[in-house]
């Protein structure tokens, strides 16, 4: 549209005729439909790395990639087509110039003078760009990495871990103490906690593992500099209890984590073997070499031993002398303890089995099992004890295998310290410290494997969208310089970006790989439209003083890229501006999802910023000194032809 208004107004008014106005709107739609085209798969070939994202980051991208990449394709055909018919039927009459907008005009007498001294200082402009984006690299390397910014889920789930010996009423004494001390916390609406498993096959929550979920007032009713992390630490200081392990997390992320990798913290370390209590002896040593790092919090073992069992050895040559067989022993045993099913009851469209066997007060001890009485065709009635063996006995809690190999676990999550650099600094330390047995091995898991594939993937296609863009500007400007020089925005784009995520202390993570993806995108684009508008000066040029070295000066050059750069400094400006605007309100929301967002949008905002200056500044001289080169070895300029 800005294109129309420049053909449209670069003359004195006089009132066209509609074939001429359809000429006007035809060439300018062709100077510009080429890099509208090829804009659009530039962008979208920049999201490619999102699409192949998988498990948690791509569900939670994928409809962001799409969604833009749709929109994309339809703005561009609706460019193209409805547009141009649009602009013939609404926009008659008399256009003013640019120079007649007062913004535009102050934004000109600012910029005319600058890009002057940029193009007459050239290694000076180089040179700061260069020095930014070396700055702004070891900045970016700095930053912790994590594989998702936390969300706020309002929520907190304590996940405190107890002896596997526990009884039923203890477990239920130090679940009641633990809500009581919650509740006391003035932050604190409501607690709901339960010690085991649900009656669901899909919870095999064993009977020491309590989960509390912790639901919080609206922050507005917090004390004064009270944040959750504070609640969390307060929380934890006042419930330590001796034989209780604690642990803080979140509902909806713990189950993800608990369904996608079978570990219930942030970092799990899977030890595998063919031997539980060598597998034991692993985890104690794994846990030995974890403790004191910083940012390792909750630190836990699985039990892979602790269980209390009680063992029944029959008799076999007692039963003979009365009379009796091991059928009968087992299923005197099984009436008796476990229960017999007798009947069903039916409640609306629900039916329950109902099972019978002796009384609690009759089973409570190991003494009372001993008196149970055993009808023998001998002897009569004969006390348990007469034919069984009764001992207590140790044994595994909970077997838990992979892959068909036994399986134990030590977990802990992350607090104050990112991610990577906590688990980073402990996989350095048990590799040079621990050596494995044969038949051994471990393998970390948790939000950390996440992590590692999700970088995995990002490193993988990275290079080929870079290839794919740059093919894409090729074809875009039939040079490979001039490929190149839009190109050349993306490091420079990375500046603003690294800036703004080190400044506001946010860790890298997919989140903000999102956001320079999209970012590289809108900064190649912005490219696109500076070198169109240079090229069209360049035709100006030419058709005024012809394409060869002896009518083109050094001066001309400049005086046409000043002006190809300054007289339609508008549309680049609202190429960046209208970025901004829709990026910008991000940073001052504070609602539920603000926490991932934020991420997203840091390198995106500094990006745009960094990626016009230098388009704006830098890319012209980079494109005056290309054609100074084509003019001196050539004898002549290749500009990019608008017409197809």
């Amino acid at each position: 549209m800005r294109n129309i208004f420049k053909n449209s107004s670069e003359q004195n008014y006089v009132k066209l005729d509609n074939k001429e106005r359809l000429n006007i709107i035809e060439r300018a739609c062709k100077q510009v439909s080429r890099g509208v085209f090829y804009s659009t798969i530039i962008i979208i070939t920049s999201f490619l790395p999102v699409f192949l994202l998988g498990g948690q980051e791509g569900k939670l991208f994928h409809p962001l990639a799409y969604t833009k990449t749709f929109i994309l394709i339809i703005d561009a055909f609706l460019v193209v087509t409805l547009a141009p018919v649009l602009i013939f039927f609404f926009m008659k009459g008399n256009f003013k110039p640019d120079h007649h907008n007062p913004i535009n005009r102050f934004l000109e007498r600012i910029y005319e003078p600058t890009i002057k001294a940029c193009l007459n200082y050239r290694k000076t402009t180089i040179g700061i760009n260069i020095l930014a984006l070396l700055i702004s690299i070891p900045l970016l390397f700095s930053l912790g990495r994590e594989f998702m910014p936390p969300l706020d889920e309002q929520s907190i789930l304590f996940m405190p871990v107890t002896l596997p010996d526990v009884s039923n009423s203890e477990i239920k004494r130090i679940l009641q103490v633990q809500d009581k001390i919650i509740k006391s916390l003035p932050e604190v609406e409501q607690v709901l906690g339960k010690a085991g498993r649900a009656n669901t096959a899909t919870d095999n929550s064993p009977l020491n593992m309590i989960e509390t979920i912790i639901q919080l007032k609206p922050k507005d009713q917090w004390r004064v500099g009270m944040t959750k992390k504070k609640i969390i630490a307060e929380l934890d200081s006042k419930l330590q209890i001796p034989g209780v392990v604690n642990g803080w997390t979140q509902p909806i992320i713990n189950r993800i984590n608990m369904l996608s990798t079978g570990i219930r913290t942030d970092v799990g370390i899977k030890v595998y073997g063919q031997n539980l209590k060598d597998i034991y002896t692993l985890e104690e040593k794994l846990k030995e070499k974890l403790t004191g790092i910083n940012g390792i919090k909750d630190l836990y073992i699985e039990p892979v031993n602790g269980g209390k069992y009680l063992e029944m050895n029959i008799k076999r040559d007692e039963i003979s002398r009365y009379g009796l067989s091991i059928d009968d022993v087992n299923t005197t045993v099984e009436a008796a303890i476990g229960g017999v099913p007798f009947a069903t009851t039916i409640e609306g469209r629900e039916r329950f089995g109902i099972s019978l066997r002796i009384g609690q007060d009759y089973r409570s001890s190991l003494e009372k099992l001993k008196r149970i009485p055993l009808n023998s065709t001998d002897a009569g009635v004969i006390p348990l004890s007469s034919v069984v063996d009764f001992k207590l006995a140790e044994g595994p809690p909970m077997i838990t295998s992979e892959n068909a190999l036994l399986r134990g676990a030590v977990m802990f999550n992350v607090r104050d310290r990112d991610l990577g650099t906590t688990v980073q600094e402990a996989i350095d330390k048990i590799n040079a410290e621990l050596n494995l047995p044969k038949g051994y091995f471990i393998e970390w898991s948790g939000q950390y494997e996440n992590l590692i594939r999700g970088e995995k993937t990002l490193l993988t296609i990275l290079p080929i969208v870079l290839i794919i863009i740059f093919l894409a500007l090729y074809l875009a400007f039939k040079s490979l310089r001039e490929a190149f020089l839009s190109l050349v925005t993306i490091p420079f784009a990375l500046i603003g970006g690294a800036l703004m995520v080190y400044f506001y202390g946010v860790n890298l993570s997919i989140a903000v790989a999102v956001g320079f993806i999209a970012l590289f995108g809108i900064a190649v684009e912005t490219g696109v439209v500076m070198v169109i508008y240079l090229n069209d000066a360049m035709q100006q040029l030419i058709k005024e003083k012809g394409n060869s070295s002896e009518t083109i000066t050094k001066e001309d050059l400049k005086k046409y890229v000043i002006m190809g750069a300054a007289k339609r400094l508008r549309p680049k400006i609202m190429t960046v501006c209208v970025a901004l605007f829709g990026l910008i309100p991000v940073l001052w929301s504070n609602g539920v999802g603000s926490d991932v967002m934020l991420p997203i949008v840091l390198p995106m905002i500094g990006g745009v910023l960094t990626s016009s200056t230098h388009i704006l500044l830098v890319t012209p001289l980079i494109f005056l000194m290309a054609k100074e080169y084509e003019l001196k070895k050539f004898g002549k300029l290749e500009v990019l032809d608008a017409t197809h």
